[in-house]
């Protein structure tokens, strides 16, 4: 009979339960370590139909790269799917082991499918990527903090000096980065290639183009454009329920805030530079969308044309996103 096993994954541990027939046989701990990874592996055998965990932290995926190199059926699932199915059973108690029992019961009742794993040798791009993208968020914040120092009268010149300095050390860590990520990519033609494609947009940089690159190359192929679309979290969620509940629809945000935010400039400049995505953000705007709803859209609308340059290996285009009809009565 197969197996159902379920992980929790923490920081120093993961707790595993294996289920059979309806009945969770045994929980036991881990080490998060190589070592602790193989021991599992080893203790899992041959006899399994499924191994979930779910995509939390950072902790999960060198954990699921090992048992699918291992040859293990693995599911990464969302942590919200798993969160309404822990409510569904009515679960009240919250423990480690009470967890990877409901992930591996989950895994029996779902038949979720089966994670394909990402491209090891692109592993290192997204995390330079993510450290790119930490990094510039921690310099924006040192910015304002400058500018409110040089905004009081009575600042010590030692604070105004000292966050300057680190202002100057966050921009050579970046640049150091962004050549290592530059390294990486011209090492792998096709990646190369299709860095060229996406900076053919307008308002897309290299900076901006190397965060999306860094995101997207690890997904598969074979995703369409609306699937892409709920992995960053700018598919629109609806509210609506009967003659009385009849919210305006909203972003999700249940995605990759990484991939969302390395969109949310380049179609800043595109609705000033783009005629194209600028006729479509007034034309929402005539309609009675927010600003910031219009824009959301042309983030949505430039995340699709990007996609289609990685999967098809055509320069980005938006003549191809955005109807002519905007234009014509722009």
């Amino acid at each position: 009979m197969s197996d159902y096993v379920g992980i929790d994954i923490g920081a120093k541990s993961v707790v595993v339960s294996v289920r059979r027939a309806g009945r969770t046989l045994v929980s036991q701990e881990f080490r998060q370590t190589p070592e602790g990874h193989q021991a599992l592996i080893d203790k899992l055998g041959s006899q399994v139909a499924c191994v979930v965990l779910e995509a939390t932290g950072v902790y999960y995926l060198d954990l699921a790269m090992a048992l699918h190199r291992a040859g293990l059926p693995v599911a990464v699932i969302n942590p919200r799917s798993f969160h309404h199915f822990a409510n569904l059973k009515l679960n009240s108690s919250k423990t480690d082991a009470v967890d990877a029992a409901l992930l591996a019961e989950y895994g029996e009742c779902m038949k979720p499918a089966l994670w394909q794993a990402p491209d090891e040798a692109l592993m290192g791009l997204r995390d330079i990527g993510r450290q790119i993208n930490r990094l510039t968020a921690a310099r924006t914040q040192a910015k304002n903090r400058l500018h409110a120092l040089r905004s009081k009268s009575n600042t010590l010149a030692l604070l105004i000096e000292d966050e300057a300095d680190g202002i100057e050390r966050l921009d050579l860590r970046i640049e150091r980065l962004s050549k290592a990520a530059l390294e990486l990519i011209n090492q792998q033609p096709h990646i190369k290639q299709q860095l060229a494609n996406i900076t053919c947009a307008k308002g897309i940089g290299q900076t901006s183009a190397i965060a999306m690159l860094a995101e997207l190359c690890v997904l598969p192929r074979e995703l369409k454009s609306p699937q892409v679309s709920r992995y960053a979290g700018l598919d629109v969620r609806l509210c609506q329920s009967g003659s009385s509940v009849s919210k305006p629809g909203r972003l999700s945000k249940a995605g990759n805030a990484y991939l969302r935010s390395a969109f949310f400039m380049p179609a800043l400049s595109a609705v000033r530079h783009d005629p194209n995505a600028k006729a479509f953000y007034e034309a929402l705007q005539q309609r009675g969308k927010k600003k910031i709803q219009a824009l959301c859209a042309v983030m949505r609308k430039y995340l699709t044309g990007v996609w289609a340059c990685l999967k098809l290996g055509v320069p980005f285009d938006s003549s191809k996103l955005f109807s002519t009809e905007h234009l014509e009565n722009a």
